[in-house]
């Protein structure tokens, strides 16, 4: 993000810019952009001038939208959507407080895979949520797309991968890449496949 900010004027132009990119169809207000860019209200403000001076966006009676017709629109969306990359380091780092995780599984956003149901699959013991949500939102904001993720104890995650769980199935049988995995789960998941 770093030579992307230098490139733009400003990481928060770039976090701004994703948010619409990644939501085509959203509409936005001052305060939903600052916040889920988790930028301060002041530059949001500023990038808001900037961006709707050059016509990247627009104002219609919902709030702040893509311009869809803007000149440079595929070219900007392929070079600040694409550079978006699996970070295992930045996941481990989010998660590495949140407690005792036996199972990590990246799909959706972070493989460039539309299809899938969820971004992140987490299974573990003494799982703080907070401290998951908080972490997701600053992943939020870096990426411009809200994340989903799907949280279970080992029991449950068991329990519902051993009754063939449509959820826990179909992020297992669809591409993902596993970033956390304990033998123990893993031993115990792989005897039913």
């Amino acid at each position: 993000m770093e030579i992307l900010g230098k490139l733009f004027g400003s990481p928060a132009r770039i976090k701004i810019m994703r948010l619409f990119l990644l939501n085509p169809d959203g509409a936005f207000e001052n305060k939903d952009i600052a916040n889920r860019s988790r930028v301060s209200p002041e530059i949001t403000r500023k990038e808001i001038s900037m961006l709707s001076g050059i016509g990247f966006i627009k104002k219609n009676k919902n709030g702040w939208i893509l311009n869809s017709s803007f000149v440079y629109l595929e070219q900007i969306e392929i070079l600040l959507t694409g550079t978006y990359t699996l970070n295992k380091e930045a996941i481990l780092e989010m998660t590495k407080k949140a407690g005792k995780i036996k199972l990590l599984i990246a799909s959706g956003t972070f493989i460039k895979n539309k299809d899938s149901r969820v971004d992140l699959l987490i299974v573990g013991d003494k799982i703080k949520r907070k401290v998951i949500e908080d972490g997701l939102k600053r992943m939020e904001a870096e990426i411009g797309k809200e994340l989903t993720y799907a949280l279970f104890d080992t029991a449950e995650f068991l329990y519902r991968f051993n009754m063939y769980d449509k959820l826990v199935l179909d992020i297992l049988d669809f591409p993902h890449e596993v970033i956390v995995e304990v033998k123990e789960l893993s031993t115990q998941v792989l005897k039913k496949n």
